[in-house]
């Protein structure tokens, strides 16, 4: 079974379906035993959901830097972040 790091790198591509079946098939075994990380998918569901709903609403200027401050530290996509 893969470790919950292994699950949380791969957690942007699980939600946007972009794995093959079989590491799709680890992660889904790993959420079956761990809280934590359902913990993990939830929030950047609701993330998702959140920031869907604010496309078409201002968002407030802490926020909005806030948010720009975390994309900016994430690494380019196709990347793996240094562990």
């Amino acid at each position: 079974m893969i470790t919950c790091s292994d699950a949380v790198r791969q957690l942007w591509e699980y939600l946007d379906s972009a794995l093959d079946a079989q590491e799709r098939e680890r992660i889904e075994e790993h959420l079956g035993l761990c809280l934590r990380c359902c913990g993990e998918v939830e929030f950047a569901r609701e993330l998702r959901r959140f920031l869907r709903a604010s496309v078409a609403a201002d968002l407030p200027p802490e926020v909005h830097d806030r948010l720009s401050g975390f994309l900016d530290s994430m690494p380019p996509a196709g990347t793996k972040a240094e562990q």
